[in-house]
Formats: structure tokens, C-alpha cells, sequence
């Protein structure tokens, strides 16, 4: 059976969800405020919409973080370096974790929020994958890294959601410093394995 195309009014649906979604949680103090409810009446559209569409929060949450997510995944997969493909193993690493980094900067509650939303590991996710297992390949290609999916594992790590929202929202380090910190970590880590 081909597959069918989605009806307009699905798709306008669709699209009005996660614009409304995409406010919501930009708006918001704490991503834990955003209801279904909320996402449903501010775009229009009744829960069932919502649950047909999405499945539960985490899906919706999931789906808004993959449309921010997309314009850095275009970058890396097919721009120019240091972050595309054609960058050198080590001025690609440190420019994808300054990506990632700020990325979680301009999407804290988002960030948090799938990062909190449970059923299954942090690690499990499709992006953490994605970019663990492209640094794995990266920190491979570079002399000397021998122990490349621990490195990779901690170098994300200093980008999760959780970390990011504690030092830029309740210890208000500056957007700049922390993207300072991370690249002299980062060159630190790459350092340590000549």
C-alpha cells in the first residue's frame, strides 16, 4: 500500500500545534507548566488532536525538539566546516559541541523538558545518539584516542539540559562564557590523548 499524503487539514493542524507548542515552552519558567491542555487550547485544537497526532507529551515534546533540532542537523550533515563534514576531525569536534551547546542555550525549557520527560534513558534518545555516535567516529579519526565512546559520552555530557539550565539560569553565567568554558574543556580532553 503507497504511502498516503497527509490531509492539509492535518498538516495545518500538525503546524499549529508545535507553533503553539514552540511558544509555550519558550514562555514558560519551567518546561513542567506546559500542559497538553495548554498546547491544545492556545493552538486551536482539541486534546484528541493532540493525542492522535503525537501520542503523549514526550511525543510532542520529542517532535517541537526535532524541528528546532533540524537547521544544526542540516549543518553538520552537509555545511560548511568546521561544523559540516569536510572539517578536519579536530576543528569539527569542538565547533559540533559549541552547536549542541548553544543550541540547549536558546532552547533551555525544551531541552529540559525532553531531557526530564522519563520513559526511557537520556542516552537512548535519537539525538544523543546521533551525536554521540558522530563524535565516536570523530574522536576516532584523531591520533591517539583510543578510548573514543567514554570521550565522546563525557564530552556531551557537559552539554546537557540540565547542567546548561544550572549554570546559564540559576548561577547566570553568560551565554559566552560558557561556550569559553566548554571549547577549553573540549581542547583539554583532545589534549590529553597526543
Amino acid at each position: 500500500m503507497p504511502d498516503r499524503k497527509p490531509r492539509k487539514d492535518a498538516v495545518r493542524n500538525r503546524t499549529a500545534v508545535l507553533t503553539a507548542a514552540d511558544a509555550l515552552f519558550a514562555d514558560s519558567a519551567s518546561p513542567d507548566e506546559v500542559t497538553m491542555a495548554d498546547v491544545a487550547a492556545a493552538a486551536g485544537v482539541g486534546k484528541g488532536t493532540l493525542f492522535r497526532a503525537f501520542g503523549d507529551r514526550t511525543g510532542l515534546i520529542r517532535a517541537l525538539y526535532q524541528a528546532r533540532l533540524e537547521p544544526v542537523r542540516s549543518a553538520v550533515e552537509a555545511g560548511p566546516p568546521p561544523l559540516g563534514p569536510d572539517a578536519p576531525p579536530l576543528e569539527r569536534i569542538p565547533a559540533l559541541l559549541d552547536a549542541v551547546l548553544c543550541f540547549k542555550l536558546d532552547n533551555r525549557g525544551l531541552a529540559l523538558a525532553l531531557e526530564e520527560s522519563g520513559g526511557t534513558s537520556p542516552y537512548q534518545a535519537e539525538h544523543y545518539e546521533t551525536w554521540h555516535s558522530l563524535l565516536q567516529n570523530l574522536l576516532g579519526q584523531a591520533p591517539g584516542l583510543t578510548d573514543t565512546e567514554f570521550t565522546a559520552h563525557a564530552l556531551l555530557a557537559a552539554t546537557r539540559a540540565d547542567l546548561v539550565e544550572h549554570l546559564a539560569g540559576q548561577e547566570g553565567v553568560p551565554r559566552e562564557k560558557l561556550r569559553g568554558y566548554l571549547a577549553a574543556f573540549t581542547a583539554t580532553v583532545l589534549r590529553a590523548h597526543p
